[in-house]
């Protein structure tokens, strides 16, 4: 992947948390802003502050978002944004003279978004910004002493109460079935090769193990290829690796497009790649290889007029396979008798070539 493109995904996944963060911060100033609304009609406030707590609870959360959208740097713009909620809510802290419960819970939200958004590191700040902000505009809006809150505040706050938690436990299962889906795709990616999509060297070798202590276990037939590109050197030397890779890559959608989705096709190292065929006797193999040395001899790699050919070792699993070692070298032994005795052919370890 080139960097443009890797610059790319990661754009993408920065408006995807800015959007998040929208959802999250709509949500959150919506219900906050009905026990504010309610401090502010018992205290009889003055029109500016309702005209405030408007343009906060309905037009900020989009602001923000297109703020934070259209910079080339989404999640520093959505910091900034996540900083300022944090004056505001401070200021609304002040602005409802400390009201008890509205008071703790616009600190307790507030600060919950932010563990969730950045962790420890925006907490700190953000704290220390709410904490500087209520002091400040309480210097003109000195709290009520004692602290407490009316019955309609409450009231008010039920929703906020009520609808909050759910959501961020149900924003945090959503997250967690993320991660869990991440974890199956690291998963699949370190036992793919990256230039083919077959299985890599580990993940094959998973699967002949599998087969052959299947066999141990309960006697059955089956077969084991190894094959690669004949001359293969040759195409990187006069075409190029990236002619290389690309011959490669069509020999790996051969053997997908031949094989059965019981059958595991690998990539052994380099231009050697192997075969696992369970339940398959040695005619059943042979069949199989010969089927695609004749596929290989349609490629084109890059368009280059440059034929192919692929040397195929067979080596069926049976009771002179003492080990996994042993199987696999039974193929290989028989692999390099079909290039000693001229490639572009099939060779089974108990039999001549063809």
């Amino acid at each position: 992947m080139t960097r443009l493109a890797q610059g790319s995904d990661q754009h993408e996944e920065d408006l995807e948390f800015v959007a998040f963060i929208h959802r999250v911060r709509t949500l959150v100033v919506g219900l906050a802003a009905l026990p504010i609304g309610a401090v502010l009609y018992l205290n009889h406030a003055n029109a500016w502050l309702w005209l405030l707590l408007a343009i906060n609870a309905l037009l900020w959360p989009h602001i923000a978002w297109r703020l934070a959208r259209r910079n080339t740097q989404p999640v520093d713009a959505e910091e900034r944004n996540q900083l300022f909620d944090a004056v505001t809510a401070g200021a609304w802290v002040a602005a409802i003279r400390f009201d008890l419960l509205p008071s703790v819970l616009l600190v307790s939200l507030i600060t919950m978004n932010h563990v969730g958004s950045g962790g420890l590191r925006w907490v700190a700040r953000s704290v220390a910004l709410q904490v500087a902000s209520a002091a400040l505009l309480g210097i003109f809006l000195p709290p009520v002493w004692p602290p407490h809150t009316e019955t309609l505040v409450v009231v008010a706050s039920l929703p906020l109460i009520a609808i909050f938690p759910s959501c961020l436990s149900y924003v945090s299962f959503r997250l967690s079935q993320r991660v869990r889906q991440q974890n199956r795709l690291l998963a699949q990616l370190s036992r793919t090769d990256s230039l083919t999509g077959l299985a890599n060297r580990s993940a094959w070798l998973d699967a002949a193990r599998n087969e052959f202590e299947r066999h141990v276990r309960h006697p059955h037939v089956a077969s084991l290829l190894l094959l690669d590109l004949d001359h293969f050197k040759a195409i990187n030397d006069r075409y190029g690796h990236t002619t290389g890779d690309a011959a490669l890559q069509a020999l790996a959608r051969i053997l997908l497009a031949n094989l059965r989705t019981l059958d595991t096709a690998g990539r052994f190292g380099g231009d050697e790649f192997g075969i696992v065929l369970p339940d398959t006797n040695v005619a059943a193999a042979r069949d199989v290889a010969e089927r695609i040395c004749r596929e290989v001899a349609r490629i084109r790699p890059d368009g280059h007029d440059h034929t192919c050919a692929v040397s195929i070792g067979i080596a069926p699993l049976d009771a002179s396979c003492i080990s996994l070692k042993a199987w696999i070298e039974q193929a290989d032994i028989a692999l390099y008798r079909a290039k000693a005795d001229g490639r572009n052919r099939v060779c089974c370890a108990d039999t001549t070539a063809t």
